[in-house]
């Protein structure tokens, strides 16, 4: 566990407490540590293949928030003005942005009246804040950040591995770019968002991350697997 900074933001009129889970100076950044921080991704990525049909990243240290609320329109309006984007209403549906005050955003439908925001780490305690600041009504809003990690996964043959996880349907038709299902992976479970043809993100628990990085190895060894730093 890292050294973090004990910094809250009191509420007015509300007994929530919000803390910043960044650590507390530049210098402890190198504390925080991914799910797979024991595998030395980085010399594999140097040192391992560079040609395979399935390339594999760990996006770590992001920051993830759990929404949860029936969001008026007014709602939805401050919603889209601290995120730079409005929460996609549509079933199965994510939206991304690169134009935000903050950096790419991307949000998830999860469920009629829950959204997966995922952000830079070090934006999460900033937006988490903003939220509790400037949202009225009834909502919540969690940090679950610690809790999980995202794994990028691409290829030519990365639909072929992921087959082999996986029941859902990945035919283009079925499963087009930007659709987004929380479903089995192996025998754990994953958020899975297609983000181009041959490009997924799966954002997965921390307990299971290394037992999916060991699982992904062996469905990718026909294939040939490449790791990016």
């Amino acid at each position: 566990m890292s050294d973090v900074k004990v910094e809250a933001v009191e509420l007015e009129a509300t007994d929530k407490l919000v803390m910043n889970q960044v650590p507390l100076s530049a210098e402890l950044n190198e504390i925080g540590e991914s799910p797979l921080h024991h595998a030395d991704l980085a010399s594999i990525a140097e040192h391992g293949p560079q040609e395979g049909g399935v390339h594999f990243h760990e996006r770590k240290l992001m920051g993830l928030l759990t929404l949860r609320c029936l969001p008026s329109a007014e709602q939805q309006e401050i919603i889209k003005s601290l995120l730079g984007v409005a929460l996609p209403m549509q079933p199965l549906t994510s939206v991304t942005t690169d134009e935000s005050t903050i950096g790419k955003v991307s949000v998830c439908w999860v469920s009629p009246d829950e959204w997966l925001i995922i952000i830079e780490g070090d934006k999460a305690f900033d937006i988490e804040s903003s939220f509790h600041d400037k949202l009225m009504g009834h909502f919540s809003l969690v940090n679950i950040s610690g809790g999980t990690t995202i794994f990028d996964v691409s290829g030519s043959h990365v639909v072929e591995m992921l087959k082999k996880s996986t029941p859902v349907d990945l035919y283009a038709s079925e499963f087009p770019v930007g659709k987004v299902v929380s479903t089995v992976f192996a025998k754990s479970g994953a958020m899975i968002c297609r983000l181009a043809d041959d490009q997924f993100e799966l954002v997965v628990r921390r307990s299971f991350a290394d037992y999916l990085w060991l699982w992904i190895q062996d469905a990718s060894r026909e294939y040939g697997l490449v790791v990016k730093a």
